[in-house]
């Protein structure tokens, strides 16, 4: 099979849940009545991503992991990859070490989403979206609004969001993934939560009236 940039990939030829992986699945299917475990189809396939990083560096699903997911919730292979192929949030592919998701809806995009895809493209020589690097740390995909729109841009690396970003930011980060550092996630203007910049400015006392 090949890339949207033109690197070939195989599929693997099997896949089995590790003791891992099937712990976490055993506690989700728990959570459903007997004969309702397609429920869990989203978070068993999490769960083979996540497996799949640990075992290879990178984070997907292939074919095989969808059929193993469908054995395990008895489900028809179909209604897995139905469901594996309409979320972003499920790479079919192989991605880098570091997957990063830039959102470009209206909010980021007045504050500054350009400037972040750019950076980005700067620091990692990728080109295109869905592109991974050259050298195999990177790979960059555009995303829908990621729900952080009050601390806007937002850049998703793999699981965590890093808001309030900007292009020297940006450029700080993919420094430090490179080096093996994991930045803490949140808001890189050190704003507190969704408050404003420069800090609250309401509530910013916890004394009450004394009790009559």
């Amino acid at each position: 099979m090949t890339e949207s940039n033109g690197s070939a990939f195989e599929q693997p030829a099997s896949f089995a849940f590790d003791a891992e992986s099937e712990a976490e699945i055993a506690k989700i299917v728990a959570r459903y009545p007997e004969g309702r475990q397609a429920s869990a189809v989203i978070p068993a396939l999490y769960i083979a991503q996540r497996q799949m990083k640990r075992q290879t560096g990178s984070a997907w699903v292939p074919v095989k992991a969808m059929d193993a997911v469908g054995a395990r919730l008895g489900m028809a292979p179909i209604r897995v990859y139905e469901v594996c192929t309409f979320y972003f949030m499920f790479n079919t592919k192989p991605v880098g070490t570091y997957h990063l998701q830039v959102c470009t809806t209206t909010p980021c995009w007045l504050r500054g989403s350009d400037q972040v895809t750019e950076a980005c493209r700067k620091a990692t020589g990728i080109k295109g979206w869905g592109e991974t690097s050259e050298d195999g740390v990177f790979t960059m995909t555009e995303v829908e609004c990621l729900g952080a729109c009050v601390n806007a841009p937002i850049l998703q690396v793999d699981d965590d969001f890093y808001e309030d970003m900007d292009a020297e930011k940006v450029t700080a980060l993919l420094a430090a993934l490179r080096r093996g550092e994991r930045p803490t996630p949140g808001s890189m203007a050190g704003r507190q939560t969704s408050a404003p910049d420069g800090g609250p400015t309401t509530l910013t006392s916890l004394q009450f009236a004394p009790e009559a």
